[in-house]
């Protein structure tokens, strides 16, 4: 007897993907650097060429931030997350299970998400304690934040003294300054202007600056701060550059130790 329509499809797919990921296995020329799979090459998205984990779904950008910790001594598991009291804004799954079991007290915060410990404006968090964390991450969230200059400070406020904030922010190739526009609302023009529905910039070359008014010293990890081999074997920079006029393809990790 056939299976049904719809568990016929599924039980394809399954064989489909089954077979893709065989294919990507061999030969194993590049390795995340998070999961540990190995394969051929990475897959793609529809802006970048084989930059994504098919094991952990990594990007370059969360691959940045592991390397950082793994290979810079100033910014290693040892001194950043080990001990520390760590929020982290929109946790992505394959981040946040890596550093909640090194941490001491690992809190997730979001606006809209059900599952995650608190529900936080990050511009305004009345609920959080001044100097309640060393460390406060956000990985590609400030473009979403109608405020994020507020939020930049609010950050600032709950961070205990030299405490780090870790940012990444979509940042359009060779943009000398951040470009925002409030009269631009609509999704299609936000997809056209900033790179996606919901983003309300897109950050430049300026991004650093910016955060440095803000009381932080900052450090930006691309990678160019890693040997040839690391950055080939774990893909740590598209291996080949993208066209879209809103591509990020020089990614950076901003690491913003808060100043005294």
């Amino acid at each position: 007897m056939s299976l049904p329509g719809k568990t016929a499809r599924r039980f394809a797919w399954k064989i489909i993907d089954g077979s893709r990921l065989v294919f990507l296995s061999f030969p194993r020329n590049v390795q995340c650097n998070i999961c540990g799979w190995k394969g051929r090459h990475f897959t793609s998205d529809t802006w970048h060429y084989q930059v994504n984990c098919p094991g952990c779904g990594s990007g370059i950008r969360q691959r940045l931030f592991f390397a950082a910790l793994q290979n810079i001594e100033g910014l290693s598991f040892d001194r950043l997350i080990h001990g520390r009291n760590i929020l982290h804004f929109a946790p992505e799954d394959i981040v946040s299970s890596n550093i909640r079991k090194k941490a001491a007290h690992y809190v997730t915060a979001d606006y809209f998400r059900q599952d995650c410990d608190l529900k936080l404006d990050m511009s305004d968090m009345p609920s959080v304690k001044n100097e309640s964390f060393n460390i406060a991450i956000a990985f590609d969230v400030l473009e979403h934040v109608p405020d994020y200059q507020k939020a930049l400070d609010e950050i600032r406020r709950i961070l205990s003294p030299e405490g780090v904030a870790i940012f990444t922010v979509p940042q359009k190739d060779s943009l000398p300054v951040t470009y925002e526009d409030p009269a631009i609302i609509t999704p299609e023009d936000r997809t056209k202007h900033f790179g996606q529905y919901d983003h309300l910039r897109i950050f430049g070359d300026d991004f650093s600056e910016i955060v440095e008014r803000k009381g932080f010293s900052v450090t930006a990890v691309n990678e160019s701060d890693f040997t040839r081999d690391i950055r080939s074997k774990h893909v740590l920079f598209p291996p080949r550059l993208s066209k879209h006029p809103l591509a990020t393809n020089y990614r950076k990790v901003f690491f913003c130790r808060k100043k005294t």
